[in-house]
């Protein structure tokens, strides 16, 4: 098993106390005939007659030296995971889970906002004294 990123329980608890349930951990997908582990598998009830919403989240802990080499090796894994999860379990949606400084520092300055919207990617920004979800970016 890969090792967890630092805050993986935090994001456990956020997306818990979020009224998420965690269906795995860590959530498989296979490509090229290998096993990706993506960090967590979760699913929450919408409504009855909606039935459940089901998403998969990969935590970066951005504790690194360099936050541009994080981002770098976030959004690779982050791509490679999103292609393999729309072809494996496509009802389920890819969020990449990162703090709010790495949220602040990064995607809250002009390039990081273009990169979102051009990437169209998934964030759930969480809170680490609080272990909880401040943000939610679809």
């Amino acid at each position: 098993m890969a090792a967890r990123d630092f805050y993986h329980e935090h994001v456990k608890t956020a997306l818990t106390k979020g009224g998420w349930t965690i269906t795995d951990d860590p959530y498989l997908v296979e490509w090229l005939g290998k096993k990706l582990q993506i960090d967590l598998g979760a699913e929450r009830l919408i409504a009855a007659e909606k039935g459940t919403e089901k998403i998969a989240v990969e935590v970066k802990s951005f504790i690194g030296p360099s936050k541009i080499e994080d981002l770098e090796d976030a959004l690779g894994q982050f791509m490679l995971y999103r292609f393999s999860l729309k072809r494996a379990a496509p009802e389920r949606l890819l969020y990449l889970a990162i703090h709010e400084d790495a949220y602040t520092s990064i995607f809250q300055q002009p390039d990081g906002e273009a990169l979102l919207e051009d990437e169209r990617l998934r964030l759930i920004v969480f809170s680490i004294d609080r272990k909880e979800i401040v943000k939610w970016i679809s």
